[in-house]
């Protein structure tokens, strides 16, 4: 049985991964998951700079899943370089570093310090604010997305993934724009915008007023936009939003993912990515299948 999976030349030994910003980078999670055993590990947002995130609540459990308003709280990319590459250089898995910044010269620097580090990937997370514009998501105007994307080749040395948002009108257009400033792979879906009120207290339950939802009530959202996605670019994709169980991962390959991002459910069961790689061994083998990649696309 075949369990890689190409990702823009980058070889995974199989396609599931974890998502940013559920997982650290890694280490809180080593007790519960054997790293060895992941196609890839995707750390929390770095950015050129510590950022201390967003006030207190910032999380909020919801029917379905949960609202997060963080704040890509990060500790730099000074720490991240001395303290998790590392740590992570000590597994057999690939290293996704999630990059995050707030004008395209944020995205640039931390992009030319990762380049001569021994990290696979980087994924660069378009939902941040763009401080030129006003606060404006990059990842809401297909413009800024080109632009940022074309910025972010022009520095990186590893092949560049492209985080959508999903709080646009068309995800098409935008991979269509992140393939024509030159990503590599995209990847989709971030959270939702949402927001919860507190009717007893009469106050959002979140300082931030709104937050992003993830979890199983976005799943079909999420396999609705990889699928519209993989029918508009030639890009690998890396498809995420809800997955829970293998029977998740799977529909999401079937829809055109070539690999998958596993978050919310982490914080429920530390070693649920485990549970989910057996389970689509499983499914394989019951469907007399030999290569997981046969899974990408399949249903039209």
């Amino acid at each position: 049985m075949d369990l890689s999976v190409n990702l823009a030349g980058v070889e995974l030994k199989n396609p599931v991964m974890t998502a940013s910003g559920t997982f650290g980078s890694g280490e809180e999670f080593s007790e519960f998951t054997d790293l060895n055993s992941l196609g890839a590990v995707v750390t929390k947002g770095v950015a050129s700079v510590p950022w201390e995130g967003n006030p207190t609540p910032r999380v909020a459990e919801v029917y379905g899943g949960m609202l997060n308003a963080v704040g890509l709280q990060n500790p730099g990319i000074d720490l991240f370089m001395k303290r998790d590459i590392p740590f992570l250089k000590q597994y057999d898995t690939k290293i996704i570093v999630n990059v995050c910044g707030k004008s395209a010269a944020d995205y640039c620097e931390v992009v030319e310090r990762l380049g001569d580090t021994p990290v696979d990937m980087l994924e660069i997370n378009i939902s941040c604010p763009n401080v030129k514009e006003g606060g404006i998501a990059f990842g809401q105007d297909p413009k800024a997305v080109e632009m940022i994307t074309r910025e972010v080749k022009r520095y990186a040395k590893q092949p560049v993934i492209m985080k959508l948002s999903p709080n646009v009108t068309d995800i098409a257009e935008m991979a269509r724009a992140a393939q024509a400033g030159g990503a590599d792979v995209l990847s989709l879906i971030n959270t939702i915008t949402g927001m919860k009120i507190d009717i007893h207290k009469k106050q959002f339950v979140l300082a931030n007023k709104t937050g992003g939802m993830s979890g199983p009530a976005i799943h079909p959202v999420a396999v609705r936009m990889v699928y519209e996605v993989s029918q508009a670019v030639s890009l690998p994709i890396i498809g995420m939003g809800g997955i829970m169980t293998a029977e998740d991962a799977i529909e999401m390959m079937l829809a055109g993912a070539t690999a998958v991002s596993v978050g919310t459910a982490n914080f429920r069961n530390p070693g649920v990515t485990m549970e989910i790689l057996q389970g689509m061994k499983d499914y394989l083998e019951d469907q007399g299948i030999e290569k997981i990649k046969d899974l990408v696309g399949a249903v039209r």
